[in-house]
């Protein structure tokens, strides 16, 4: 070819470039709000409201004031979560106000907030491209749509605008992947009654609204009642607040209650008290946490603002030591200083910063799981976490409902806590896969033993099942402890036995009356000289934690200190040969069934 020609060849190309035909993704559409069974979380009263996406039940509308029905409206707090396998996924709604707000963003006001959870309970964050018309769309794309433990997809969970009201919301994805929506959960939610900086003024998205935030520290469904300049502790909202069977109240009111807005100092007083009061009557074991106000972070040079909230904070002190001078229990001040605001916390002086609604979760964090009873500690162990590892075999979620309904309506005289050593022997909830269901029939279950096992658990997934109520509601004779096997190629000896003591204590104070039987490690191909030891430790835990140890295990391993390959599947789970010596050695460590008892039944 000449120069000349190949010349000609470029030159036509840049003028006439070669366009290769693109086919469209063709998307399958859900609305959420014509789903089945309830999605939309985060709604109080999801069967009773008048529009879709309301975080007041229609009745409401009669009782409070109109502005308090209007911003009842804002979809503040509500999210949607679904499972799905793909790469790509577009959000496209409607609203009824305004994008955006002089002092807060468009993408807060009016946007959406999109979060994944990995399979082992990590938090991800994703990127949209959006547009703010009519229509809003909120496209997410370049997304993983799977891990490396298998094909299932993702757990998404997607924030709802927190100062607009959604008229209508469809989620998109490529037509031929796997699409699951999620129903509501069934933990018990934090409900929070507040202001506009509850509702979410001025996160810069959904997502970022200390409530938010919270939701996903603590893992649990919150419900926002917070109603921006109109959180104002009126009988006519606290009266529905227990309607709500909660984990726990926050009354977190006063920036709406301070001099400013004309309401004598008394009738603040008052209202805190009777607030407490009406929710003590109707919900006598539910937790109130009260909440002082944060302050202004131009208070340091504003004497008139400064006085607002220091005024206001003394009128809910004065009123906290009434409500427990008169033995009013189970009551909890949040103060200003554990608050502890800094001076970029805020936009305007009153609604936080990104960086304030951080400063806000971190505090009520830190408060709550001292009220709940659901520490957390420095090593990942200690830390609770869901998990999706074993999604081929079975539902990790799924199980989780039918544990906590199998065991209210058939609570287990005996409790055994573990992974899928556990999970696939045998017993109810019946599991996809069970290698020694002969042995749990004869040995276990006449003892009332209820499987609690979840394939690929580790030590933070059971503590996790611990902190949401699982050994609730019921009073077991023993809780049988084998976990810790998926934690040896992440974990140090030191980690595992700091996660298995914040376990056992999660379980003493959920089952006081129950005895406690920590069990070691069981030994796995290669790794039986390290287990050796840590079983050691274990030993010596369960010595500082008053509980029984025992090491079972030791029945599978040869004169050599290996295993006997003939008693499992894969080196690492028995057989029915290995599950039935397994309870042999087990069976000397359970709690027998009592005489009178047998004779009862």
């Amino acid at each position: 070819m000449t120069r000349k020609l190949l010349f000609f060849i470029l030159f036509a190309c840049v003028q006439h470039p070669i366009i290769f035909a693109q086919n469209p993704t063709e998307y399958v559409w859900w609305n959420p709000a014509q789903n089945q069974f309830p999605v939309i979380e985060g709604q109080a009263w999801p069967k009773d409201v008048k529009n879709p996406y309301d975080r007041l039940p229609a009745q409401a509308e009669k009782s409070v004031r109109d502005v308090v029905w209007n911003l009842s409206h804002n979809g503040a707090g509500l999210l949607i979560r679904f499972k799905a396998s793909t790469d790509q996924l577009v959000v496209r709604y409607a609203v009824s106000g305004s994008h955006a707000l002089p002092h807060m963003p468009a993408t807060g006001v009016s946007g959406v907030d999109l979060y994944a959870l990995n399979s082992d309970g990590d938090w991800r964050w994703c990127t949209g491209k959006y547009a703010f018309k009519d229509t809003v769309e909120y496209r997410f794309t370049n997304l993983e749509p799977n891990d490396q433990y298998h094909q299932k997809g993702r757990e998404y969970r997607l924030y709802l605008p927190l100062y607009n009201s959604v008229k209508w919301l469809e989620i998109g994805v490529p037509k031929g992947v796997s699409f699951t929506p999620l129903p509501i959960r069934i933990e018990k939610p934090i409900v929070v009654y507040g202001t506009s900086i509850a509702q979410g003024a001025c996160a810069s998205r959904p997502g970022m609204a200390w409530t938010a935030i919270l939701g996903r520290k603590l893992d649990r469904p919150v419900i926002n009642l917070g109603f921006s300049g109109n959180g104002r502790l009126e009988k006519e909202v606290v009266q529905l607040l227990p309607d709500i069977d909660a984990k726990l109240y926050v009354l977190d009111c006063l920036p709406n209650l301070v001099a400013s807005v004309g309401i004598a100092p008394e009738e603040i007083k008052n209202r805190i008290i009777e607030s407490v009061k009406t929710l003590r009557q109707k919900r006598p074991a539910i937790p109130v946490l009260l909440v002082e106000h944060a302050g202004y972070t131009d208070g340091s040079l504003n004497a008139t603002r400064r006085k607002f909230y220091t005024d206001a904070n003394e009128l809910m002190r004065q009123a906290f030591a009434q409500l427990k001078t008169e033995g009013i229990n189970q009551i909890y001040l949040l103060p200003k200083t554990a608050l502890n605001l800094e001076m970029d916390d805020m936009v305007d002086g009153t609604h936080p910063t990104d960086l304030g609604m951080q400063h806000y979760a971190d505090a009520y964090e830190k408060s709550i799981r001292t009220i709940l009873n659901e520490p957390i500690g420095q090593y990942t162990t200690t830390k609770p976490c869901t998990q999706f590892r074993d999604a081929a075999i079975y539902d990790w979620e799924t199980r989780h409902r039918d544990m906590v309904s199998l065991a209210k309506a058939k609570p287990p005289r005996i409790i055994f806590l573990g992974n899928s050593i556990t999970h696939y022997w045998g017993g109810q909830p019946q599991a996809p896969i069970s290698r020694g269901i002969d042995s749990w029939n004869t040995v276990l279950a006449p003892l009332g033993t209820q499987n609690f096992g979840y394939g690929w658990d580790r030590i933070e997934n059971v503590l996790w099942r611990v902190y949401h109520d699982e050994l609730d509601g019921y009073s077991a004779a023993q809780v049988v402890v084998m976990i810790g096997t998926n934690n040896l190629q992440l974990s140090t000896d030191t980690e595992i036995i700091e996660g298995l003591k914040f376990l056992v204590s999660a379980i003493k104070t959920r089952q006081p009356g129950a005895d406690v039987l920590l069990l070691g490690i069981l030994p796995r191909r290669q790794g039986e000289a390290r287990i050796l030891e840590l079983n050691k430790g274990i030993a010596q835990a369960s010595g500082q934690l008053n509980v029984t140890f025992a090491d079972p295990g030791t029945v599978f391993l040869k004169e050599d200190g290996k295993i006997d390959e003939s008693f499992f599947t894969d080196g690492l789970h028995p057989n029915a040969e290995g599950y039935q010596k397994l309870a042999g050695k087990l069976t000397p460590f359970l709690k027998p069934v009592e005489q009178s008892n047998k004779q009862k039944r």
